[in-house]
């Protein structure tokens, strides 16, 4: 069974910016290797919302987030950005959409600040502020050496470093805090729910529970199937 748990009871916001519907996913199933991994799920994703998917490893959660992100197909349903179908508005929908997947994504023979740089260009933002953004999730003095030489937690806090310079309305995350120390994970928590006062929204896979007070955040939490 699938079940769309919403703890979030705060009073609506007098922000124009909040409550605004940003996703919808409608009838989503996925199926994967004859396995139905969910089936028929509705829910909607306004600014504000910070969501996490939750639920055992094979249950779907990355898939999902794949999905919601435009980048694989469901089995049937749709997903809607701002009420119109992704795949009819692809270009303006990957220019709202910052998405993490779990693997780093970093090029092993560039610097630090190569990789960053590189990445905010890619996406259309401020590449004059790699350094300052590399300070922020601990990487200074490590922005000249390459990738290659890092730790897979200096990979991860790479890839993350694009958050605090992205102005995409929706991120979507795949289990961002893996490899990241206790200091570094409170560090993205307070952004996270900085971007949804913002305005934006948070959509999220972790292992983890989250420190959020239980009014600042939605789960969907899916089950393993096996049929």
């Amino acid at each position: 069974m699938i079940l769309l748990a919403n703890s979030l009871s705060t009073q609506p916001s007098k922000d124009p910016t909040n409550n605004q519907v940003l996703l919808s996913a409608n009838g989503l199933t996925c199926i994967r290797e004859d396995r139905i991994l969910f089936e028929a799920l509705n829910f909607s994703v306004c600014s504000g919302d910070v969501i996490q998917v939750e639920g055992p490893n094979g249950s779907g959660k990355t898939s999902l987030l794949r999905i919601l992100a435009g980048l694989s197909q469901p089995y049937d349903g749709t997903v809607l950005f701002r009420e119109k179908n992704i795949a009819e508005q692809s270009d303006d929908f990957h220019q709202n959409l910052l998405y993490l997947g779990h693997l780093p994504g970093v090029k092993g023979e560039m610097t630090a600040q190569e990789n960053l740089v590189f990445n905010l260009a890619l996406h259309g933002n401020d590449c004059s502020k790699a350094e300052e953004t590399l300070e922020k999730v601990n990487l200074l003095g490590f922005e000249d050496a390459l990738a290659s030489h890092l730790s897979a937690g200096q990979h991860r806090r790479i890839s993350l470093a694009r958050l605090w310079q992205s102005t995409a309305p929706i991120w979507i995350l795949d289990e961002p805090f893996t490899a990241i120390d206790k200091h570094g994970v409170t560090q993205l928590e307070q952004l996270f729910l900085a971007h949804a006062q913002r305005g934006g929204c948070v959509i999220l896979t972790t292992h983890q529970d989250l420190s959020f007070p239980e009014n600042k955040v939605k789960k969907i939490t899916l089950d393993y199937r096996f049929y």
